[in-house]
């Protein structure tokens, strides 16, 4: 099980690079690259092998692991556990590339399988995570060992908080692409009927893996990332009080720059010395990892709530709880209800180099946004923006999630990318949408994934084959 929870969030420092830093954290506008590696996905030219990082490290893991669980124990309550980490890992991966193979994967793990399109694969995954609810609501007070269990400590009802959040955060990802269902898993996942314990309320419910050594800590220390001009820039201008607790102030010397909370433009091309003095992650070596907080579960409920699918409190009550446990999950005790007052506006970023020392590199962009952090109520778009928005501030650094929600609801607004190299295949203002499938699936896997790459190019409205610029399932607003 602990195996299985290592890649969840990634523990290993270069799987963890590959997919919360260069991956979703440079999409969803949370980091930069601070290297310059010259093939990358800051500029849509990333070499073949890092399209398959996602794909070929996360699902044999995930399996071999599980079917591990399956040859130790026949008790119910740690198998059901292991069927809840696979979803939770393997929706990352389907999120990342569309179809996958899923229902006719082996035991040990090799994916030589047919592809599920993405519809089935989430209508499979809610199968599994409602069969595995019920199991653990019957055994809701059956507690197992903490040493199997770096997240919850083996408290089972933790675990089906856990379970009936990510059934709604899977809901919300499909809500444009299938209302009906989407609409009845949400219902589902909140309900606290007939015994049904719910969805996360409070941080102690937070779903944060115990590490020993946090691979962010690790990653911002070679000096790879540093913190994206995106967040800051929003954060900046809600004059957001979280932003000692994600970033570093930047490290400029020599110049009359005023060292603040600078972000990267991501795609930029300066020089590695230049690109590591903007803000730095400040995280401890050994913080636990976020997969989930009871903030975005608050966030997610606003918008369902927004459609009318819950109907406990109204979107503006859910926003602002949402805000109110993030600040209370980063130990900030006072100021949150004049942020909630705040009406500062995104007016855009400007590179702090611009002119300094000879630099003529100029990153600085618009944001075209209006989006404040005072509810403003009555336009649905707007709300959702709003909602969006915040959760996007909450969620940092879990870019894999963030970069979905911006390929599903195009909130928060970003800059695009200031360099694309994609030779015409990635529009700069959509920014990828995908990663192709690796070529070692093409070589050992051949017919399963060409009929999956056709499957893909069906379900998505922008039909460009096996590359990042097609839309998956889901992604159809």
């Amino acid at each position: 099980l602990v195996g299985m929870q290592s890649v969840i969030v990634p523990v290993g420092e270069h799987l963890a690079q590959f997919s919360e830093c260069l991956l979703g954290g440079v999409f969803s506008g949370y980091m930069a690259d601070s290297k310059t590696w010259g093939n990358s996905f800051s500029y849509f030219n990333q070499s073949e092998d890092w399209n398959g990082k996602v794909y070929l490290d996360i699902m044999p893991e995930i399996y071999s692991n599980l079917a591990e669980v399956k040859k130790s124990t026949t008790d119910p309550i740690p198998l059901a556990v292991a069927e809840v980490l696979k979803v939770t890992a393997i929706v990352r991966v389907t999120d990342v590339y569309g179809p996958i193979p899923y229902s006719q994967v082996g035991q040990d793990g090799k994916l030589t399988a047919p592809f599920d399109t993405q519809k089935d694969v989430y209508t499979k995954m809610f199968q599994e995570l409602s069969d595995a609810i019920t199991t653990l609501t019957a055994n809701r007070t059956n507690d197992f060992s903490p040493n199997a269990d770096q997240v919850f400590g083996g408290k089972v009802e933790k675990w089906i908080k856990f379970a009936n959040s990510l059934k709604l955060r899977m809901a919300i990802r499909i809500r444009y692409a299938d209302a009906t269902l989407a609409e009845q898993m949400v219902k589902e996942a909140i309900s606290t009927e007939n015994g049904q314990v719910g969805v996360m309320e409070n941080n102690d419910d937070n779903a944060f893996m115990k590490v020993s050594l946090n691979p962010f800590y690790t990653i911002f220390g070679w000096g790879d990332s540093r913190i994206g001009a995106d967040l800051l820039t929003y954060m900046n201008a809600y004059e957001d009080p979280r932003r000692s607790v994600y970033a570093l102030k930047s490290t400029f010397a020599g110049s009359s720059i005023t060292n603040g909370y600078h972000g990267l433009r991501i795609g930029n091309e300066h020089t590695a010395v230049d690109a590591k003095m903007y803000s730095n992650m400040n995280v401890a070596a050994t913080a636990p990892l976020m997969w989930m907080n009871a903030a975005e579960v608050m966030f997610l409920r606003a918008e369902a709530a927004l459609l009318g699918w819950d109907t406990k409190d109204t979107p503006e009550n859910y926003y602002k709880a949402g805000i109110r446990l993030s600040f209370e999950e980063n130990n900030i005790s006072s100021g949150v209800e004049s942020y909630l007052a705040n009406t500062g506006k995104v007016e855009g970023y400007k590179d702090p180099l611009k002119g300094q020392s000879g630099q003529t590199y100029d990153y600085s962009g618009s944001i075209n946004t209006t989006v404040t952090v005072a509810w403003a109520g009555g336009d649905f778009e707007k709300s959702l923006e709003q909602i969006i928005t915040q959760k996007w501030i909450a969620n940092f650094p879990n870019g894999m999630e963030s970069w979905s929600e911006y390929r599903r609801t195009g909130y928060p607004k970003l800059m695009p990318m200031a360099a694309n190299a994609s030779s015409g295949i990635v529009d700069d203002t959509e920014g990828a949408r995908r990663m192709p499938y690796p070529t070692d699936e093409y070589r050992e896997n051949k017919e399963s994934v060409e009929a999956a790459v056709s499957t893909l190019t069906q379900e998505s409205k922008t039909k460009k084959g096996d590359s990042m610029a097609t839309h998956v399932w889901w992604d159809c607003k």
